[in-house]
């Protein structure tokens, strides 16, 4: 789906009627996956738009991977519009989606539109939130307020206190009923796509075929609309152990690790700069500093 022009949040709200007939990722004549990616800064953007994503999703994972936190619950407004407007200076073709961290849309309609508004001004062209019914208030008042909105479900990193940990959810007949429901409000709300993250593959099909707008999955198994992934986990940025959904195409922090001990080593030995890695003055103007370099003080 990626081209050269700017992907917008009508092209992926459409994206399940590209395909007539066609509602799931899962079914043969369904549209071309879509692909989304993080992102924190240009040279991240630019790595992510050249490769042809979809989306680059400006995430609360900035904590973690970025900034060195433990969980997602420590990044602010401030931090995601710090980073948000790194990543829209690259001028990416991708959709730009900034979440909402937490406590950004907890207290108010007001607040919650505020936040978003200080997003979409940092280069944002949408953003998300986590939760499903109970946010409806707020979800509704940004999509009066001309902010498009991408719904989070399932395993939702901001609640991890309240969910006892980063745990699959959905797994009784149930939840994914509660989880259903909540997905055809956000819907109705006016989302124009939900991520499901952390839950079983029969459960992220069943949302996926009961909704038009696409679903992008992480941890949700392979029937969703697209798929996401934080781009230091794909790329082996991270020691980590990685979750069991992610799959690492790279290894570039040994590679980094090796290629910093080299130059250490080069330096230390004093191979590094040689010669044709320093300036030099002209003969002219060398002859003359030597002479000046000669004469008694």
């Amino acid at each position: 789906m990626a081209t050269s022009k700017r992907t917008t949040v009508p092209a992926i709200r459409d994206h399940c009627l590209a395909v007539p007939g066609s509602s799931s990722a899962g079914s043969s004549s369904a549209a071309q996956p879509l692909v989304m990616v993080t992102a924190y800064d240009a040279p991240g953007a630019r790595i992510a738009d050249e490769a042809g994503v979809d989306m680059i999703l400006v995430g609360d994972s900035l904590a973690m991977v970025v900034l060195g936190y433990e969980d997602t619950l420590q990044v602010t407004v401030a931090d995601i519009a710090h980073h948000t407007a790194a990543v829209a200076r690259a001028r990416p073709s991708a959709l730009i989606v900034a979440d909402l961290p937490w406590m950004s849309y907890h207290i108010s309609v007001e607040e919650t539109v505020r936040n978003a508004a200080e997003l979409i001004r940092a280069g944002a062209q949408s953003v998300k939130l986590e939760g499903g019914r109970k946010r409806l208030p707020m979800i509704e008042a940004l999509i009066s307020a001309e902010i498009p909105v991408m719904g989070h479900l399932g395993l939702t990193p901001q609640s991890l206190h309240a969910m006892g940990g980063y745990k699959v959810q959905a797994r009784k007949s149930e939840a994914a009923l509660e989880l259903l429901a909540d997905a055809k409000a956000l819907q109705h709300a006016g989302c124009f796509s939900i991520v499901l993250e952390g839950v079983p593959d029969e459960v992220a099909r069943m949302v996926t075929e009961s909704l038009d707008i696409p679903t992008i999955g992480i941890g949700a198994g392979r029937q969703c609309d697209g798929q996401v992934l934080v781009f230091h986990d794909l790329l082996g940025l991270e020691d980590r152990v990685p979750a069991k959904f992610v799959r690492k195409y790279a290894s570039l922090k040994s590679d980094a690790v090796v290629a910093v001990r080299q130059f250490a080593e080069d330096v230390r030995s004093g191979c590094f700069p040689d010669d044709s890695e320093s300036y030099h003055l002209s003969e002219q103007q060398a002859e003359a500093l030597s002479l000046y370099g000669s004469q008694p003080s």
